[in-house]
């Protein structure tokens, strides 16, 4: 088992936390305090759910649910966008970053799926 934090996909969510953290001060304080913060929330729980995959032999649950939490994260930077509080060079750069991320959770994903599936059809032939 790898270290959590030394996995690329660990480490592209934190950069595109950290990227969160200094495109999103100028935004007003309402939307800072309610919008801005889920998003800082959400990719805090992404992070939070690839130590967890990381760690747990059943991943595919906890990788289901990334993907989920991290559709939120898309939604909540388009939402930025469209909203104007990011520019467009700001937007394409974190749309850079997610897809990225979602390419890796992704993969991961089905990787194990098809690991789980494996296991499955090992254990009803030895039965």
């Amino acid at each position: 088992m790898a270290q959590y934090d030394n996995l690329p996909v660990f480490k592209a969510i934190y950069d595109l936390l950290l990227e969160v953290y200094q495109r999103t001060r100028n935004v007003p304080r309402d939307l800072r305090y309610t919008l801005v913060q889920d998003l800082k929330n959400e990719l805090l729980d992404l992070m939070v759910l690839v130590y967890q995959a990381n760690s747990q032999r059943e991943k595919e649950p906890l990788l289901r649910k990334s993907l989920e939490v991290f559709m939120y994260v898309r939604l909540r930077i388009r939402l930025l966008k469209d909203m104007h509080h990011l520019s467009i060079a700001q937007f394409a750069q974190l749309c850079l970053k997610t897809e990225s991320i979602s390419k890796q959770l992704t993969a991961w994903h089905k990787y194990s799926q098809k690991v789980a599936n494996e296991e499955g059809k090992d254990t009803e032939t030895k039965v």
